[in-house]
């Protein structure tokens, strides 16, 4: 036997093993940003971006052959699912749940068109060629707050404040995709004619479909007995989520509703309903999907930044114009944000003012613009400016809230409370 013959297969079986060595040490890497994560609050999301600077800098020959752009919007649409579906499951809808639930949508959604109309203006004064429906679908991406970045990186908030910026990312999430693409529906349509009535048609029918889709899919799956329901679960949803989006429907709203549904359902099947639910089998599907989801979003959250941060052009962050447009649109968001929060909220905003980043859906949603409404002279740095800094700015200030946290147990432990030595009472004795 030739041993020239053989080659063709140990070079293909070595690339084989090194794609497996690569892909299992940027997950154990990644863990051990998250646990570095925790302790230094520096967002894991940040770091999972610079190592893919590192990686296209130190392999970039090794790198040419692979089409990173194809990858990334299978893996955010993807990651986003996931996302999306891992922040509904911990959504408890309780009495008590409803104000800040309402509080937190609506801040989210006044400061996604706030933050959307600022950033259009700022782009259509400063990009030569960029008309006002484009101008709103490049701000529109630019306005969504990150769940992806601020989820894994609240945990060690106070509980109310944790609590407000799950609700705030999800629902800034799901609005600014549905802006998104009513953006761009009303771009496709002739004259913008009817189309503010279908969007709202299509939000209702949306829900609708959710509801039934969801309460079908909970009673069936109870039902079966079978050990590996849980990611046949996920195929479903991903088929449901797709076949949604060939028709135009606000798919995130389906995964949203169902993630609601299942973690709620003692909320949901109610009078007649409850007498086909089986809570204990659909609990045992609630947890493991639990589980399942947060791993998995995880693993492709990982790899999305990684590649993210292996596609970024550095050349393009040296052009001063771009740094101007991207500082002022981060001025703007820091800006909305204070005036919206000191309205709800109060005096109390740290560090709620600055956990504002942007991330996996301006960048999956970037990818979407349709081209029609693509502009040359949109330089992608003002996108990757607007991560990276809006990111640094909630790193900055997270540490400075863990610390000033730090300072005060310190200080409570360095002044402990005074005690005094008990002594019996002296008895004078009364003269009779």
């Amino acid at each position: 036997m030739d041993i020239f013959s053989t080659l063709p297969f140990l070079v293909g079986a070595a690339s084989t093993y090194a794609l497996i060595i690569a892909a299992s040490a940027v997950i154990i890497i990644s863990f051990v940003f998250g646990e570095v994560a925790k302790k230094t609050s520096i967002p894991s999301v940040l770091m999972l971006i610079i190592l893919g600077i590192v990686a296209n800098i130190a392999l970039a020959d090794k790198l040419d052959g692979f089409d990173f752009n194809s990858i990334l919007p299978i893996l955010g649409t993807v990651g986003l699912i996931m996302i999306v579906l891992e922040a509904a499951l911990e959504l408890e809808l309780k009495r008590e749940k409803l104000l800040p639930i309402a509080k937190s949508m609506l801040i989210a959604f006044i400061g996604l068109i706030a933050s959307a109309w600022a950033a259009a203006m700022i782009l259509q004064h400063f990009v030569p060629g960029m008309t006002s429906v484009s101008a709103w679908l490049y701000a529109t991406t630019l306005s969504i707050l990150s769940s992806a970045i601020i989820i894994p990186s609240v945990g060690g908030l106070r509980p109310d404040k944790k609590e407000f910026h799950i609700y705030e990312s999800t629902f800034s999430d799901i609005m600014g995709i549905m802006l998104f693409y009513y953006l761009a529906g009303q771009l496709e349509a002739q004259e913008g004619t009817h189309g503010s009535g279908e969007f709202f048609f299509n939000i209702f029918l949306t829900i609708i479909i959710s509801l039934i889709i969801s309460y079908l899919i909970v009673l069936i799956f109870q039902n079966i007995k079978s050990h590996v329901k849980l990611f046949l679960l996920i195929a479903v949803l991903l088929l449901f989520y797709s076949l949604g989006k060939l028709q135009h429907l606000s798919s995130l709203l389906m995964i949203l509703i169902f993630g609601l549904l299942i973690a709620n359902m003692k909320l949901f099947f109610f009078g007649p309903l409850k007498k086909y639910l089986n809570y204990k089998e659909a609990h045992h599907i609630y947890e493991g999907l639990h589980v399942i989801t947060m791993e998995t979003a995880f693993v492709i959250r990982t790899f999305f930044f990684v590649i993210f941060g292996i596609t970024i052009v550095l050349s393009s962050l040296a052009n001063m114009e771009v740094a101007l447009i991207s500082g002022l649109i981060i001025l703007s968001i820091y800006a909305i944000r204070y005036i919206i929060l000191r309205f709800f909220i109060g005096s109390d905003i740290l560090p709620q003012l600055f956990i504002a980043p942007r991330g996996l859906i301006t960048i999956l949603l970037f990818y979407a613009i349709p081209k029609e409404a693509e502009i040359a002279g949109f330089e992608p740095g003002i996108l990757l400016y607007t991560i990276i800094g809006t990111s640094l700015i909630m790193t900055a200030a997270m540490i400075y809230d863990k610390n000033r946290g730090g300072k005060a147990v310190k200080t409570a432990e360095s002044s402990p409370v005074g005690y005094r030595r008990w002594e019996a009472p002296s008895v004078v004795p009364t003269e009779e």
